[in-house]
């Protein structure tokens, strides 16, 4: 049985088949880790959602910002924008089957087996393991619930900036996403520059890509995320970065996880759905 680790999709179906393919994915027997954003912008997204949702156990898939913006259009809190690559699934006739299944995948994953933790963007140097998954499943708890409509429509926005324990309400949850789902730099004192989306070099001097900061809680854990195409594949210390671009005409990567180590990164190059 191998574990495989994939970039953001995006609705990219085509170029999904072609890596499983040549990685040789066999879905009797292997397992997908995904890094959220299964959807937007690409052609196929609801082939995407329902390939992976029929894995089953097979695959898991933690939730992204394009995720998480589809279950508030859909629920009529987002506003939907000139593209139209969601209205594949907003008028699918199995609709309501797989938005149910999208609400209830988790912002992260840990895997204490394989000894990694699966998320979309970052971790704020505060938090530790423990404290990280703790958060996820406050936020993973309302999506589940009867309310989620109302903090999906309440999600968006930059602030707070800064962790507090004192944090609570929708300020909380408000934070928690931003960090799991859009999170790429942040200060030594950990307030969030969600502004700042280029690749390193071009953010401004105060702000570190949030897997440099120093003294960051979480630095001993093996971290698998995606949600930066403009990062590309890294691997740096305990960190993979698996956002490679495939939907701007970059590649998709796999990464085969071992409990020793992952092997070397697996790419197909895509020809791109948009410019850059």
């Amino acid at each position: 049985m191998a574990t495989y680790a994939i970039g953001d999709i995006q609705g990219c179906y085509e170029e999904l088949h072609g890596l499983l393919e040549r990685i040789g994915f066999n879905p009797g027997r292997d397992r997908l880790w995904l890094v959220g954003d299964l959807v937007n912008r690409g052609p196929r997204s609801v082939d995407v959602l329902r390939f992976v949702k029929g894995l089953g156990e097979r695959a898991i898939a933690v939730l992204g910002n394009h995720d998480l913006h589809l279950l508030a259009v859909a629920a009529g809190v987002g506003a939907r924008s000139e593209d139209e690559s969601l209205e594949g699934i907003l008028t699918a006739p199995d609709r309501e089957e797989i938005l149910e299944w999208l609400r209830h995948r988790p912002l992260m994953h840990r895997d204490q087996r394989l000894g990694y933790s699966l998320l979309h963007a970052g971790l704020p140097p505060q938090w530790d393991l423990p404290a990280a998954l703790a958060h996820a499943a406050e936020v993973e708890r309302m999506l589940r619930g009867p309310h989620y409509g109302a903090f999906l429509g309440a999600m968006y926005g930059n602030s707070p900036m800064r962790w507090s324990d004192d944090l609570r309400g929708m300020e909380r949850l408000r934070f928690i996403t931003n960090c799991f789902t859009r999170l790429r730099y942040c200060d030594a004192e950990g307030n969030l520059g969600l502004a700042e989306k280029g690749a390193p070099g071009s953010q401004s001097p105060d702000y570190l890509p949030w897997f440099e900061v120093p003294g960051r809680a979480s630095a001993g854990e093996r971290i698998i995320f995606g949600h930066w195409s403009t990062l590309g594949y890294l691997h740096t210390g305990n960190v993979w970065a698996l956002d490679s671009g495939c939907l701007w005409g970059g590649a998709l990567t796999a990464l085969p996880l071992r409990r020793k180590g992952p092997a070397r990164a697996i790419q197909l190059p895509c020809s791109g759905v948009l410019e850059p």
